[in-house]
Order: C-alpha cells, then structure tokens, then sequence
C-alpha cells in the first residue's frame, strides 16, 4: 500500500471529520441558545472544536490502527500464501533461503532489483504475490474507509449536549503522551537487555573480575576457549577515558561557564545577539572535522610546545584529544548554562542589588546558586558527550591500550575499542567480539551513575531555594 497515498486519504478523512463534528456541534450550539432564550436548560458541555476533534479521533484513529496492523502482518500473510503455492520440491527447508526466495519474488513482482533470469515456478509465484498483494491492498484500504465511516457515522449521532468531548479529547492527549514516554522507556531498556545478553555470554568466557580490573587490554592475540581470560583487562581503557574526559571537562567547564555567566548578566543585547549564535556554532560542527583539526593543527602546535619546554608530548595524546573535545563541548554547557541563568526571577537580582550587593555579589552568591540544579545537569550532559566521543579520540589519542595517567602519552578509551573490536569480519560468538557489549554496558553504568550523582545534588540545592 502506498504510504503517500493512505497520508493523503488520511489528512483528507481529518479535515472532513473536523469539519463535520464542528457543524453538527455548532447546530447544538445554535439550538442551545435558542432554548435558552425560551428558558429551557439544554447547554453544550464542550466548545465546538473538541467535537471536531472527537470526530477525527473516532474516525482517523481507527483507519490509522488499520493501516498499522496491515503494515506489520501483511507482508508475513502474503508471504506465507506465496509459500503455500510453491511445488514442495521447489521450496527450501530453511527459512533463511525462503525469506531469500520471498525477496526475489517481490522483486520479480514490483519489477524492482531483478537480477538474472527466473525459473518458471518464480514467475508463477511472483505472478500469484503481485495479485494477492493487490488484493490485500484493497481489501486493507476497504476496511480502513469502513472504519473512518462507522467512525464519522457513530461520532454525528452521539454528538449531544452532554458530549464530553474536551474530556476525551484530552484522555485521548493524555495517552498519546504516556506512549511516547514508554516509546523512550522501553527503547532503553531493551538497548540495556540487548547488550546484558551478550554480555552473559562474553562473562561465561572471561572472568569478571579479570576484565573490570585486569591492566592488560590486548584482545587480538587472546583466546576464545574457556578460562582463557589475557588480554582483556579493561582498565587501560577506562583510565583513557577518565583522562580525556577530565581534560575536556577542565576545558569546557571554566569558559562554558564563565561565557554563559557574561551573556547572561553582563552582556549586551547586540553582544549577546551575535555572541550566542557564534559560540553555537561549534556544537555543529562534525566531530571528524574536530579530529582533523587536531590531528594536523593541535598535536603539532603541543610537539612544538613541549619542545620549547623540553617536555616530551606526544602529536598523538591523552592532551590533543582532551583539548579539542573541550572546545566541541563548550557550547553544551554555555549555552544550556545560559538559559537556565536568564530563568532565574529578577525578583531575586533585584532584591540582592536593593540590600546593597554589587553586581558581582549578586551574579555569584544569588544567581548561580539559584541555578546551580540545571548547571548541573548541563554539565552532566557535557560529561556525557565526553564520555561517549569516538571520532576525536580514534584520530587525535593514539589508540595506545596502556594504563597511564601521563596526559602526554598515547591512550585508547571505550569506545574506540567498541569500534574496533566490532569492525571487520567478525565472529560474534568469540569473546573478542562479545567484549565489545560488555564494554558498552560498563559506559550505561557509568552514565547511570553520573545521573545519581547530579541528581542528589539537584535535590539538596532545590529543598535550599523552593
């Protein structure tokens, strides 16, 4: 079924029911005054645009509900009637081949992607999906123009003066609501459940203990058997991360900050107007353009730098990756950070000013900790993006495996070992490929545990101030 098409029928069918509920509300309405105006007491419950909006709820959901169910089953009835059609001795006993042999029937039926000539049992079953697709097609869209009838239908004779309608109408928000937020609940939890999965699988390998806190990080050459558990020690990899993070942190922290506190105190409306804009600029920028400019810019600029300080840096380091993803995460902080200052009520400048205190008084011992619960989660939200960056650190860090803590040496983080435990032709049953999700679920815990953290802060700071 063409999804162009069923749009277009259904915002047609949304306009029309709209429209319909609408009139036969304002006819109640029309007659309500009437009678009262005679003194009866019959008065619509609901303005007319709920009942139109009833109206397309009665009729567009349930075409919508028709479409969906065709959308998700339909392809598997059709498939499993091709397959029924197929000699015996033709049809393949695995079903991996016959979802293949289904692919290539529906290429010969749409006359898309054929490649090569096809067998005369394929065309007839092509022949037979073409019309029995065609088929559901019309039958689906029949019961969906049902439905949206029965539905217009229902809504114009129950429409009354004690029509709820705008009761509904915010039940049926209401529920939409709460299945977006499941949408977003239960897509995390089965991100979770996907990678505990796998990593059941990579600890009945290797050791627990022997990959939380061994210091060795060389899963190419370790082996897969049993009780085999070198090489993958993930404290190297953690240590890296740590690193790079807390160098951009102590980048990004101080100027994020420091420029949210400007334009939103101190700034004027001109410098705030083209400041903000510009310093926004930067969370667009690609992250690989971030790892070419240091790469070819900063490592080299830090080589000369520590020459001329005698201290031997490394082009390639814990520093420039740190450095650059500082300047990528600044404008997280700044301007999240600044939205949140311009929140704070001015009653609350305006009466420190009133006692006497100084703009600079006011900015630090009032302002900031009236703002201090969502600074915190700007910045978590910073820590975050730091923690999960891979494309700077892949160019500009070394993608050396070594437990350091010298910011001038090469490192390696969790997330470049994901890349590269999972690129290239890989056996996802060896543990040099499971590792990867075990290392996946150690950076949601961490995350997890950054989030419990900022959220202890934020409650004993927002008890202090409400």
């Amino acid at each position: 079924m063409n999804s162009v098409l069923v749009a277009i029928v259904l915002l047609a069918l949304t306009v029309v029911a709209y429209q319909l509920g609408l009139a036969r509300s304002r006819k109640l309405e029309r007659a309500s005054v009437k009678s009262l105006v005679s003194g009866a007491a019959d008065r619509l419950h609901s303005r007319p645009s709920y009942h139109g909006w009833l109206a397309v709820l009665r009729a567009a959901v349930p075409a919508l509900f028709v479409y969906i169910a065709w959308s998700i089953f339909g392809d598997q009835i059709i498939g499993s009637l091709v397959l029924a059609q197929i000699p015996a001795d033709q049809l393949p006993s695995d079903p991996l081949q016959q979802k293949v042999l289904l692919q290539k029937l529906n290429n010969l039926a749409t006359g898309f992607g054929i490649v090569g000539d096809a067998l005369p049992f394929e065309q007839e079953a092509a022949a037979y999906m073409a019309k029995v697709s065609a088929q559901g097609n019309a039958v689906a869209f029949a019961v969906m123009a049902a439905s949206a009838a029965l539905g217009l239908f229902w809504s114009w004779k129950n429409t009354g003066y004690q029509t709820r309608a705008r009761n509904e109408v915010e039940r049926a928000i209401q529920i939409g609501l709460i299945i977006c937020s499941a949408v977003a609940i239960f897509t995390t939890v089965g991100i979770v459940l996907s990678m505990l999965g796998e990593a059941i699988e990579f600890f009945k390998v290797v050791n627990p203990a022997d990959f939380f806190f061994g210091t060795v990080w060389n899963p190419a050459f370790a082996t897969s058997g049993a009780g085999s558990t070198d090489g993958f020690g993930m404290l190297p990899l953690l240590a890296g991360t740590l690193l790079i993070s807390a160098i951009a942190m102590a980048v990004a922290i101080p100027i994020g900050l420091m420029s949210a506190i400007f334009m939103a105190e101190y700034a004027s409306a001109a410098t705030r107007a083209w400041a903000k804009p510009v310093i926004e600029i930067l969370a667009g920028i690609p992250t690989i353009v971030y790892g070419f400019f240091a790469l070819v810019t900063v490592g080299p600029f830090l080589v000369d730098l520590g020459n001329v300080l005698g201290i031997d840096i490394r082009a390639t380091s814990a520093l420039t990756a740190g450095l650059v993803m500082g300047i990528m995460i600044i404008p997280f902080i700044s301007s999240l950070s600044d939205d949140i200052i311009t929140q704070v009520p001015r009653a609350m400048r305006d009466g420190s000013l009133a006692l006497g205190a100084t703009k600079s008084e006011t900015t630090v011992k009032v302002v900031l900790p009236a703002a201090l619960p969502g600074i915190v989660g700007a910045i978590l939200l910073a820590v975050s993006r730091a923690i999960g960056e891979t494309m700077i650190v892949v160019l500009a860090a070394g993608n050396s495996p070594v437990l350091t803590a010298n910011p001038f040496e090469a490192v390696s983080t969790v997330t470049v070992s994901i890349v590269n435990q999972l690129t290239g032709d890989q056996d996802f049953s060896s543990a040099q490929s499971l590792v990867a999700f075990a290392l996946g679920l150690t950076l949601f815990v961490m995350t997890l545990v950054l989030n419990v953290v900022a959220l202890v802060v934020v409650r004993r700071y927002r008890e202090q101030y409400e």
